[in-house]
């Protein structure tokens, strides 16, 4: 966008006028056909293969495809698309009567984040149940939404990674005004939106971009076939369009912070890598709007240089998901060594992702064969997001398994404690608030028999390391969708009642401890008791002292805590489900005692 001076691809309208822009830079001829009336719209070349036209002919409604010699397909930068991947894009008039404008979303150290698929959400399956969900998340004490990725897939069944159309939020939703609608709800309560978007592959179903240019690159290939192509010949067409996406989240939809699946399966050598460009459009839009804006990225590289910032040519993302401390977390409480879980040794990883952050930084994975990671010495704790749960390891399990139907109650109250625990951003994934059971696999409704027979064995072949003898759920069948919606109902019962006030009582401690406030790695350091499974964590900040205990044995274990100091008991997980009170003075022994599968929190004034 910077080098082309293109800053809007698309439909757009301005006053009376439509302004219509398309890049195909092997055209000879593009226009723009109304579905209607057949008139078309006939556009111009610009620089850099880009084709434009001003125009009163079309109006917001209307259903148009583009013509590019000849040949009629859907507008790559349709705003919608509803007749699905492979009907005429609608134009879209993305004004919208916000009220946010005195909204500024909460600092980054202070996000608690709610992941949620807004397909399985609610039975409604669509952004207004999200809204009228808005105060139960106000009254757990979220503070960031994170919504999994809205562009147009197919069909109305997907987890949103299979997009193909990224500036047409889903029309099964409710389309483009729909999730402006719940944008500004959330501001109204303070609650920040995250939104998931994809910048490392297209879907398989009603990709057209091939049609318009070269989008794509055979220099590299991915886990999806050919690499969107962000540094080969013609390559300004495919930066300006995820630039042109990004500009349009922030600015058109109010967007808080972008979450970037899997960057790095991002192909990119250039000189200024697409992420740094990101970074720089980002902060021309906070230096513009007066308001915060945050990147997130899910990297499975353990390397620094996606967080440093553009001055020592890093690529500046404020937060990456940190899967590395959830691994070692779920083999710490029992999960088998198997696939990507073979190489984490529980306790001690755990304890080194506390301390460091990557657990693989730079020692080596037999995983991988090969030393792997750098460190993370330096970069501040919210800069990492954790989790015991999320889309990805709940649905990328064979049956999309949660945790609560593969432990005991015990130990995934003491996951969450570790989470919440941890001088990072803590992430929660729908419905593990209450423990609900129900499973989250992945699904799809793709059109195409051929594809979805792929789909099939792809699966297949995810889980050789994993297969039993349970049969994997055909994702395209519509019964293991419903399956995953979450059961509200369950909110009735008493066990998954106490489980949510379980769960408000760790994200008021996270908020309102002041130990707790901001927590950086540098006053924190880690004990581990090998012959009890114990972890401890010591907190110091000015003379204020705090010791974190959490138990992984199945034995009520003895703790002996500094005797030169008065500690008392500020949390408990066991008590805390059970309602008892937590003003308790230990003993001048300073002897503890923590159940089986527990974690307490103790604190002092230092000496």
């Amino acid at each position: 966008m910077r080098k082309t001076g293109v800053n809007h691809i698309g439909i757009r309208f301005r006053g009376d006028l439509c302004q219509i822009r398309v890049w195909a830079p092997m055209a000879k001829n593009v226009s723009c056909r109304l579905a209607e009336n057949g008139e078309e719209i006939t556009l111009h070349p610009e620089q850099y293969g880009y084709w434009y036209v001003e125009s009163n002919l079309i109006a917001a409604g209307d259903f148009y495809k583009i013509s590019v010699d000849g040949k009629e397909f859907p507008d790559p930068a349709s705003r919608a698309q509803p007749k699905g991947v492979h009907g005429p894009s609608q134009a879209v008039d993305l004004e919208f009567p916000w009220t946010d404008q005195n909204y500024q979303p909460a600092a980054q150290s202070d996000f608690i984040i709610y992941e949620l698929h807004v397909g399985t959400f609610t039975s409604s399956h669509s952004f207004d149940g999200v809204i009228r969900k808005i105060p139960y998340l106000k009254n757990l004490g979220i503070t960031a939404i994170e919504i999994m990725p809205v562009a147009q897939f197919p069909g109305e069944r997907n987890w949103g990674y299979d997009g193909v159309f990224p500036f047409a939020v889903q029309d099964s939703y409710g389309g483009a005004a729909e999730l402006q609608r719940l944008v500004d709800a959330c501001h109204e309560v303070n609650i920040a939106v995250i939104l998931d978007v994809v910048y490392n592959h297209i879907g398989p179903e009603g990709n057209y971009l091939p049609n318009f240019g070269p989008y794509f690159t055979d220099k590299y290939h991915t886990p999806w076939g050919e690499a969107l192509n962000y540094d080969d010949r013609f390559c300004h067409g495919q930066r300006d369009f995820v630039l042109n996406n990004v500009r349009m989240w922030l600015e058109d939809f109010h967007i808080d912070a972008l979450r970037m699946d899997a960057v790095h399966a991002i192909k990119d050598f250039s000189a200024h890598h697409i992420l740094q460009e990101i970074r720089k459009e980002t902060d021309d839009i906070i230096a513009t709007s007066g308001k915060d804006r945050y990147l997130f990225v899910e990297c499975d590289l353990n390397d620094r240089r996606f967080l440093d910032p553009l001055a020592k040519n890093g690529f500046g993302m404020d937060a990456q998901w940190l899967d590395e401390f959830h691994h070692a977390l779920r083999v710490a409480v029992g999960e088998a060594k198997r696939g990507y879980y073979e190489e984490f040794n529980g306790l001690d990883d755990l304890a080194k992702a506390y301390e460091k952050a990557y657990v693989f930084d730079g020692n080596y994975s037999f995983h991988r064969e090969k030393f792997f990671g750098t460190d993370a010495n330096g970069i501040s704790g919210d800069r990492f997001i954790v989790f015991c749960q999320n889309h990805d390891q709940v649905g990328n399990r064979m049956l999309g398994d949660r945790a609560a139907s593969l432990y005991p109650q015990e130990r995934t109250r003491l996951m969450a404690f570790a989470v919440f625990m941890s001088p990072y951003l803590p992430l929660l994934f729908m419905g593990e608030e209450w423990g609900t059971e129900s499973a989250f696999p992945y699904f799809v409704s793709h059109g195409d028999p051929e594809l979805v027979e792929l789909v099939r064995a792809g699966r297949k072949q995810e889980f050789r390391d994993f297969l039993t003898d349970s049969q994997i759920p055909d994702p395209q069948d519509e019964a293991i969708f419903r399956k995953a919606v979450l059961d509200w109902d369950e909110l009735n019962l008493e066990s998954y009642q106490q489980h949510l006030l379980y769960y408000k009582s760790l994200i008021a401690f996270r908020k309102t401890n002041p130990l707790m406030k901001n927590l950086q790695r540098d006053e924190l350091t880690v004990e581990s008791l090998h012959d009890k499974n114990i972890l401890l964590l010591h907190v110091k900040k000015d003379d204020s002292c705090m010791c974190i205990i959490m138990n992984f044995s199945d034995h009520t274990q003895q703790i002996k805590l500094s005797t030169d100091l008065q500690w008392k008991l500020l949390f408990d997980t066991y008590k805390m489900t059970k309602g008892i009170s937590m003003d308790t003075v230990v003993s001048d022994s300073a002897n503890v005692s923590l159940l089986p599968w527990s974690g307490n929190v103790y604190t002092s004034v230092c000496k």
